[in-house]
């Protein structure tokens, strides 16, 4: 089962690089225009011109009579990014396609050269002036193929304008005064890097203890001392194999930073699809599953074997190939630990991924190259047992809490009202609970001994949980949120709730203006600067910074009485109106697709303020000008609130 999850893995990278490739190709191999006739005031004929580079050819569907079998039949197809765009009647070509020889399926109808193809659609409601497509052929040439997915724009001679946002702001504003507030702000990034640094470290520090590594260590560092010449080339190959290792994990979000080129936001957009959100939900049932011993994870043998007949001490090659052994056999235990990294750091970006992969490979090394350096530390180690066992299980309950909240993202994003927070906090509090039996010996898992001795620190820990579990259910109710703040981030926010919200926000979000050019009329009519918070439903700083911060007294009062607040959501799903919906070019020449209200906003934080993480807080004028530097994540409660005051200060 996992070989065929792996094979498709395979495949779909492949896939993805060979329509990568497709898109490259697509200008060279294929031309397309298209011209559209008004019928009457809601139907158009639609003529694509498609040419198609001499060698090559496009498939075609079988001619209508033709009763042969053995030919491939495909063709062209078009759809649109409006909804009220349908098909009437069946498309048909000019001329009609050739039945030729293929390399690929033997037989086969084609295009060639220069042809039309026509398609009559028919679009109710709201026109826009420009419709904007995508027309699908498949291509070949000998034994290449590719499937190419071909953008047009096609004007509608009764369509109407449509009314796009005014995403740039003018530059000259967007500079904040000499004199401005929040220059701290400028290193947010430096100190963000470092906490997402130590994130990864620490899960490095919990991949040592699993009983996948852990075990690892004395035998590799015995390994070293007994091959080594001497004691110098112990240490020197210990310090190689401790930088094998960092670098193997630095260099595996390596592709994280080409997929980086694509959008500025696009890892906001992965880290909040409800889509990925599901996958990473099934994932972290599977690695939880995998954790209380059901069945091992593990890579196919073949690579394994593979990498450590490689290995050796002659070279550093030899070395790094000990190295990457180490990654492929511990991966059962270290996979479940980065996936938590890998999906927590991709708000972050690429260089936030790469910076937790350094942190966890630097945690995983260390102590290989410090008892290689100091052998006779191993006589220190704790020796293997069933604690490491324990320490597994206890990381599924954890992997199992985490799943949730990927659950929850995608239900906060999509708006279902599946996990509000009583349901979210509810099932931590089953799982804590379900802990506290499993570390009392009331709960066996595979692996475990009926009427086994229990330790008194599994006690002491099932005490801890069970007390979590209480702690949980009494903060369920709005008036003990104050419980649970320590928590803010990771269940839903207080107004996503059956019961109510927290009396010491329901005022302020009463008073959040989620529309810009609504939030700029306000402004200039009662004359207040507009605090824009860059905001996410599936933001756990968003959520830290509303719970935390926002909720003291004087924070809601000075926001409340001296500024427009304006909470602009990033990834919210919810498609603007068809008018409304627009093709963007961004700074870098680079086109997007304006659909839906998270399109809008992300897009407008990166190409005004050159950033791309949530939250961000910003304040701008009634006449649109930058008062002050803005700020991103600031947990304590008196900076915020005199930054609050000095961007006040200055309007």
């Amino acid at each position: 089962m996992l070989r065929r999850i792996l094979s498709f893995g395979i495949l779909l990278f492949f896939s993805l690089s060979i329509q990568a490739n497709a898109f490259a190709q697509s200008d060279s191999l294929v031309k397309v225009s298209v011209i559209a006739s008004a019928l009457n005031d809601s139907a158009y004929s639609l003529q694509y011109n498609i040419k198609v580079k001499e060698g090559w050819h496009v498939y075609g569907q079988t001619p209508s009579g033709d009763k042969s079998s053995e030919a491939l039949t495909t063709a062209p197809f078009d759809h649109f990014n409006l909804e009220t765009v349908k098909h009437t009647g069946d498309p048909f070509t000019s001329v009609k396609p050739a039945l030729a020889k293929d390399v690929l399926f033997g037989k086969a109808f084609i295009f060639t050269g220069s042809f039309e193809w026509m398609s009559t659609v028919t679009i109710t409601g709201f026109q826009p002036d420009t419709l904007q497509g995508t027309l699908n052929v498949q291509v070949a040439k000998g034994d290449e193929f590719y499937a190419l997915e071909i953008p047009t724009a096609i004007y509608l001679s009764n369509g109407k304008k449509v009314a796009g946002f005014q995403i740039q702001l003018p530059a000259n504003a967007l500079t904040a005064p000499d004199n401005a507030c929040g220059e701290a702000a400028q290193d947010s990034k430096k100190s963000s890097a470092w906490a997402v640094f130590i994130l990864g470290f620490l899960g490095g520090l919990i991949a040592l203890i699993t009983p996948c590594v852990f075990p690892m260590i004395p035998v590799t560092v015995s390994f070293f001392t007994k091959r080594s010449k001497s004691k110098k080339q112990g240490i020197q190959n210990g310090l190689l194999y401790g930088l094998s290792i960092f670098l193997i994990y630095v260099l595996a979000s390596i592709p994280f930073h080409v997929m980086g080129n694509v959008q500025p936001e696009i890892f906001n957009s992965i880290s909040t699809s409800p889509t990925l959100n599901i996958i990473f939900f099934i994932i972290f049932i599977f690695f939880a599953i995998s954790f209380f011993g059901f069945f091992e994870i593990t890579l196919p043998s073949g690579i394994a074997n593979k990498a450590d007949a490689k290995s050796g001490l002659g070279s550093f090659g030899g070395i790094f190939f000990m190295a990457i052994t180490l990654a492929i056999v511990s991966f059962s235990c270290t996979g479940p630990i980065l996936g938590t990294l890998l999906v927590g750091s991709l708000q972050g970006g690429a260089w936030a991924l790469t910076q937790g992969m350094a942190g966890f490979g630097f945690a995983l090394a260390l102590p290989f190259t410090l008892f290689a350096i100091f052998p006779q530390w191993l006589q220190s180690l704790p020796k293997s047992g069933g604690w490491l066992d324990t320490v597994k299980k206890v990381l599924a309950f954890l992997e199992l809490a985490l799943a949730f909240k990927f659950l929850s993202n995608a239900d906060l994003v999509q708006h279902w009202g599946l996990l509000k927070r009583e349901v979210f906090i509810a099932i931590w509090a089953i799982i804590s609970i379900g802990l506290a039996l499993y570390l009392n010996g009331n709960l066996l898992l595979p692996h475990d001994v009926k009427g086994a001795a229990i330790a008194r620190a599994r006690k002491v820990f099932a005490i801890v949980a069970f007390a979590f579990a209480i702690l949980l259910f009494a903060g369920m109710s709005p008036k003990n949120a104050y419980l649970l703040k320590f928590l803010s981030g990771f269940p839903p926010p207080t107004q996503y709730s059956y019961i109510g919200n927290n009396k010491s926000q329901e005022s302020l979000h009463a008073n959040v203006v989620n529309d810009y050019e609504q939030a700029l009329a306000m402004s200039k009519a009662q004359n207040k600067p507009i605090l824009i918070d860059f905001t996410g439903w599936a933001c756990v700083n968003c959520r830290k910074m509303e719970e935390n911060v926002w909720s003291d007294p004087a924070v809601s009062s000075f926001i409340k009485e001296h500024f427009i607040l304006l909470s602009l959501y990033v990834d919210d799903k919810a498609l603007l109106p068809i008018e409304k919906r627009f093709t963007y070019q961004n700074k870098l020449g680079q086109t997007k697709d304006i659909h839906s209200v998270g399109d809008l906003w992300a897009t407008f934080q990166a190409e005004n303020f050159n950033q791309v993480t949530q939250p961000l807080y910003v304040v701008l004028s009634p006449e649109q000008k930058l008062l002050s530097h803005p700020v991103g994540y600031t947990p304590n409660v008196q900076d915020y609130l005199e930054w609050l005051k000095c961007s006040s200060a200055l309007h």
